[in-house]
């Protein structure tokens, strides 16, 4: 009976080629990835962790305490609910020629986590450029 010797030469082969699939993979993939469109109404504590997509109009802008974060609160007519900004966003947003301020009383577009602080659901922006004027 012959055995089947795995060489180094052999399991670099294999490591290539499963490399190769799942990135072939993820580049096939990725374009059909989306995030759900939902509007603020529809938010629930069973979506925490969720990404999302929703639309409304910068009605507050509140810088924090510590002057770095920033607390916009986005309302679609009906419900309302908290964006939370970091540090990085605003300097991401600040890099686009926006400044913050620019936003309020605009209609965004907004791609963010849904989270939940002191019973409350909020919304943890993406990233700079999550936060549009549409």
């Amino acid at each position: 009976m012959k055995t089947m010797e795995i060489t180094d030469e052999k399991l670099l082969r294999i490591a290539l080629i499963t490399a190769l699939i799942g990135i072939i993979g993820l580049i096939i993939f990725t374009p059909s990835i989306e995030v759900k469109k939902v509007s603020i109404n529809d938010i629930t504590r069973s979506m925490i962790d969720e990404k999302v997509s929703i639309q409304g109009v910068i009605t507050d802008i509140v810088q924090s305490s510590s002057k770095t974060n920033y607390f916009l609160t986005i309302s679609d007519g009906e419900s309302q609910i908290t964006l939370i900004v970091f540090e990085k966003q605003v300097a991401e947003i600040s890099s686009r020629n926006l400044n913050i301020e620019d936003f309020k009383n605009k209609k965004v577009e907004v791609v963010g986590t849904i989270t939940e602080y002191k019973s409350d659901l909020e919304l943890i922006l993406s990233s700079g450029d999550s936060l549009r004027i549409i």
